[in-house]
C-alpha cells in the first residue's frame, strides 16, 4: 500500500522488525512484562510476558526483550487475563434511559467486550448498529428486543401492549445483523408484560425460530411460575438474573434448587447471573445455589444506570464477590471471558490469550483487605479480595493512551 502521506509498508528483511517508510517499527506494539498470565480456555496459569502486534495477540513467551516493543508495561505482581467479556449490559445511550455510555463504563474496567441485552428492538436496532456498535472502541453485540421499542420506553413495561411485540421484526433483525446479533430479548417480569403473561416469551420464541438464533429471558417477578416459562425454552437459550431474590426463583420453599431448574441445565438451557439492581441478585439465593454446586454458566453485570451506583458497580466488583464466596479465581476469569465468547461465537479466540487471536487483555491488581460482598437487598457476607483494574488493552491498543510511535 503506497500513499504519499502513509509511507511505504513493507516487511523487513530482520523478522525482529517491521518498516515504514524509512522508519524501523519494532516487531511488538505493546508488550506486558512479568504478569501473572491467567487464561482460562488453555489453563496457563503463570508469569508470562505478553506482547500484542497489529491489533492481535502476538507472543505469550517466558522473557520478551523490552527492546522489541514500542511500548512496554511492567505488570510484575499484576493479574494478567483475557479482556473481560461482559454478556449483559445496557448501552444505548439517548434512545434509553437505563443505557450507560460503553466505553466509559466498559473499557475503563477491563471489559473489552459486551453484549447490549434488548436496548433496542427492530424499530431501534439499526440505530444501535451504527451508532454504538460501529463507533465505539468496546466490541459490542447485541440482543434484539421482541419489543419493538426496545427500551427506548422505560420505566413503563415495554410488553404491556402484546402490540408491541414483533415477531417479524424481530427476525429480520436477528438475520440481516448476524453478524452482531445474537438472539431475541424478553424481559418477563409481572409489571413489565401486565396482562400478557408468557405470550411475550412465546413471541420471542418464535421470532428466534425463524431466525434460527437464542433466547435471553429477563426473570424476576415472573408472570405464571418458572417451571412453566423453562418448559417453553430451547437448548442454547439463555436465562439471566438467575440468583433473583422474588418469589418464582430457582429454590424451591427449603433453599434447594428446583427439580425443573436442574433439568432445564441438562437439556442445554444456559444461566447467566445478570447482577443488575433491587432483587436481581440476592446473596441468600447465591449461597444456596453455589453450596449446591449450581454455579453460572456467564457472570455479566447487567450495568445501567442504577446498577452502577448500587452494589454492583462494575463487572470485576462482580467477578470479586464470586470468588470471595468460593469459586477459584480460574473459575470466575473463565465465566467472563471464554464461557461468553463460546457462546457469541463470533470471533475466532474472543475471551482467550491465543496468539493471532483478539489483542484484548486486562490488567488487575489484586486487593488485599476488606472487601465485604454486599447486594442491593441489605445482604451482607465477608471478603477479604478484590480484583482492581489497572489497564485494559482493546485490540492492541491501551486504553487511555494514544498509539505509540518509536520516535515518541
Amino acid at each position: 500500500m503506497t500513499n504519499a502521506n502513509m509511507g511505504d509498508y513493507r516487511p523487513s528483511a530482520d523478522p525482529d522488525q517491521r518498516t515504514i517508510g524509512a522508519t524501523e517499527f519494532p516487531p511488538y506494539d505493546v508488550l506486558l512484562k512479568g504478569g501473572r498470565v491467567l487464561d482460562p480456555a488453555s489453563g496457563l496459569d503463570a508469569v508470562r510476558d505478553v506482547a500484542l502486534a497489529h491489533g492481535r495477540l502476538a507472543a505469550i513467551e517466558n522473557n520478551i526483550d523490552p527492546a522489541k516493543a514500542i511500548q512496554t508495561l511492567d505488570v510484575a505482581g499484576k493479574l494478567v487475563t483475557p479482556g473481560l467479556v461482559d454478556y449483559h449490559v445496557h448501552v444505548y445511550p439517548g434512545v434509553s434511559s437505563l443505557s450507560v455510555p460503553a466505553d466509559e463504563f466498559c473499557l475503563s474496567t477491563g471489559v473489552t467486550t459486551a453484549v447490549s441485552t434488548g436496548d433496542a428492538g427492530s424499530s431501534t436496532f439499526e440505530g444501535l448498529v451504527n451508532n454504538v456498535i460501529r463507533t465505539a472502541r468496546t466490541r459490542i453485540y447485541g440482543y434484539v428486543h421482541i419489543s419493538r421499542i426496545g427500551l427506548a420506553g422505560y420505566p413503563v413495561g415495554e410488553m404491556r401492549d402484546i402490540a408491541y411485540a414483533d415477531v417479524r421484526g424481530a427476525a429480520h433483525i436477528a438475520r440481516e445483523y448476524r453478524d452482531v446479533c445474537l438472539g431475541v430479548k424478553v424481559r418477563m417480569t409481572s409489571f413489565i408484560v401486565g396482562n400478557n403473561g408468557l405470550e411475550p416469551l412465546k413471541k420471542a420464541i418464535q421470532a428466534a425460530e425463524q431466525a434460527d438464533t437464542r433466547v435471553m429471558v429477563h426473570i424476576y417477578d415472573i408472570p405464571g411460575t418458572l417451571p412453566e416459562l423453562l418448559a417453553l425454552l430451547r437448548p442454547g437459550d439463555v436465562i439471566t438474573h438467575m440468583y433473583m431474590g422474588t418469589e418464582n426463583g430457582i429454590l424451591d420453599d427449603n433453599g434447594k434448587v428446583t427439580p425443573a431448574v436442574l433439568e432445564a441445565r441438562e437439556r442445554g438451557i444456559l444461566w447467566d447471573v445478570g447482577h443488575g439492581s433491587k432483587a436481581g441478585y440476592s446473596l441468600p439465593v447465591v449461597t444456596a445455589a453455589l453450596e449446591q454446586g449450581f454455579l453460572p454458566d456467564t457472570i455479566s453485570s447487567d450495568i445501567h444506570t442504577q446498577s452502577a451506583n448500587g452494589t454492583m458497580i462494575n463487572l470485576p466488583n462482580v467477578l470479586s464477590k464470586f470468588w470471595n464466596m468460593g469459586l477459584s479465581l480460574m473459575e470466575v476469569i473463565e465465566r467472563a471471558t471464554s464461557c461468553p465468547g463460546r457462546i457469541i461465537d463470533r470471533e475466532p479466540g474472543l475471551g482467550t490469550l491465543t496468539v493471532g487471536g483478539p489483542g484484548d487483555v486486562a490488567v488487575f491488581d489484586i486487593l488485599e483487605g476488606e472487601y465485604p460482598v454486599l447486594d442491593d437487598l441489605g445482604h451482607r457476607l465477608p471478603g477479604n479480595k478484590h480484583l482492581q483494574t489497572v489497564h485494559t488493552i482493546r485490540a492492541g491498543r491501551v486504553y487511555g493512551a494514544p498509539y505509540r510511535y518509536p520516535h515518541i
